[in-house]
């Protein structure tokens, strides 16, 4: 009865996840992420991000969490004749619409008219899932597929999938991690390990790493935002618009209230800025989902407190708005901390602010999460250690700013929260298979789990590997 699983992307690197289940005749998809960085080449044009798998035979495609890498293709899945029903968390099904408008406005069209007939049909193949709830999504005379989404931690809405397969007396539990979060993150609870899994797909993007600690990520956090404060300076923080942009406000909102930062001085003129209508709009989603924060975030809300909405942040949509912003910032020095996308700097209002302030030595940059290879942000920590310079636009660009990396930040589980995500599972897997890593996180994390005292195959997943 064992399930056969496919690999269509997350395999060489971490990102353009896809990955099949197929149990019988039946298959069911797994993410349909956007390629990034060197992953993208020869993936650029809609040509070549046609999907190039079979999908007649697929009954539905289940989204862990809405990231681009996650779900920038899911409209060149719909425009290969998929037809069935895309499962997902609750707030996952809130979110997905807005991401999928900017990738179709960036890679289709920008026809409004068009869009909107893609959104509305998207809308109606959405289902939601609670968290928690089994649901069936597969029955025919012989086979049966149910479906339960369990909170991983990572963003607002993001789920590992558990599938339960049956046949006759037999049922085989076929469990695909999606992103896991890291741990003792602000905002959301901790994913919990599954009851039972009998083969698990689990993510190795830190796989070779161990996060700093909360208290250290703030600590340092607060260093640099007192420089800031102390030189008038600058400091830019490339975030993604889902996930890290909420924490990172969550946590200067927390750093507002330290004295030692008010001592600093020029508080009062201290401008926190989300430069990026997406970042914006979820930020707002985050606001009113509050129900899915966790316990921490809860309670400072019931005291008053306002995490993603403090009378120093100020939010910018517009691109005219943009403009106006970064003169400003030009020609008014005074201390401001701006957080845009890109988050690995390859496009975006990110490439702007570093343009303008990448030589000024009162610049900080912040880099908070993931640099994948061939991103500009990881060109940016490879040479600025030797005073280097980065290429912008065609432009060269010395880099003279401070360069931080804090990979406390990271939404994703660093390589011990990955070890106990699978220690914490009672009914151990008889197979791991390793995907959405660099190769030496992916044989790190391998190393690591071999080592365990239970006895699982540990493989690292190949493109398109069937078994």
């Amino acid at each position: 009865m064992k399930s056969v699983i496919k690999h269509h992307g997350a395999t060489n690197g971490v990102t353009g996840s896809c990955h099949e289940l197929k149990f019988g005749e039946a298959g069911f998809l797994i993410d349909c992420g956007l390629f990034q960085g060197d992953e993208a080449a020869g993936k650029s044009s809609a040509d070549d991000l046609k999907i190039d798998f079979p999908i007649e035979h697929i009954q539905a495609l289940i989204v862990t969490h809405v990231h681009i890498d996650h779900v920038g293709r899911i409209p060149y899945l719909l425009a290969a004749g998929f037809k069935g029903p895309i499962y997902c968390s609750e707030p996952s099904a809130l979110l997905l619409p807005e991401i999928l408008e900017d990738a179709l406005k960036i890679g289709f069209t920008r026809n409004r008219e068009l869009i909107e007939k893609v959104l509305g049909y998207l809308k109606t193949i959405i289902q939601p899932v609670p968290y928690g709830e089994w649901l069936c999504i597969y029955d025919s005379d012989s086979r049966r597929v149910k479906l339960k989404l369990e909170r991983a931690g990572h963003i607002l809405g993001s789920a590992y999938a558990t599938f339960q397969l049956l046949q006759g007396d037999n049922d085989e539990h076929v469990v695909f991690s999606g992103d896991v979060g890291a741990s003792n993150a602000p905002l959301l609870p901790e994913a919990k390990s599954p009851e039972r899994c009998d083969r698990l797909v689990i993510e190795s993007t830190y796989g070779d790493r161990i996060h700093e600690g909360r208290e250290n990520r703030v600590g340092t956090l607060r260093q640099v935002l007192k420089r800031c404060l102390a030189d008038n300076g600058v400091v830019l923080i490339p975030a993604f618009s889902i996930g890290r942009t909420q924490e990172l406000l969550y946590e200067i909102e927390e750093t507002l209230h330290d004295d030692k930062i008010k001592e600093v001085g020029k508080f009062s003129e201290w401008e926190v800025v989300v430069d990026s209508p997406l970042a914006a709009r979820f930020t707002e989603h985050y606001r009113n989902l509050a129900e899915f924060w966790d316990k921490e975030a809860r309670e400072r809300r019931e005291f008053g407190r306002h995490p993603l909405n403090f009378y120093q942040l100020t939010t910018i949509a517009s691109h005219d708005h943009h403009k106006a912003f970064l003169h400003r910032c030009l020609s008014v020095r005074k201390p401001r901390i701006v957080i845009a996308g890109s988050g690995m700097c390859n496009g975006g209002r990110i490439v702007n602010y570093l343009k303008a302030f990448i030589g000024d030595p009162t610049t900080d940059i912040l880099f908070v999460g993931y640099q994948a290879s061939g991103t500009i942000g990881r060109q940016i920590l490879k040479h600025s250690p030797d005073n280097g310079f980065v290429v912008l636009d065609g432009n060269r660009f010395d880099i003279r700013s401070g360069v931080y990396s804090l990979s406390g930040y990271s939404a994703h589980a660093d390589q011990q929260d990955l070890i106990d995500f699978v220690s914490g599972i009672r009914i151990k897997p008889k197979e791991i298979r390793i995907v959405h890593g660099d190769e030496r996180a992916k044989k790190a994390l391998q190393s690591k789990l071999k080592a365990l005292s239970f006895d699982s195959k540990v493989i690292i997943s190949r493109a398109q590997e069937t078994e």
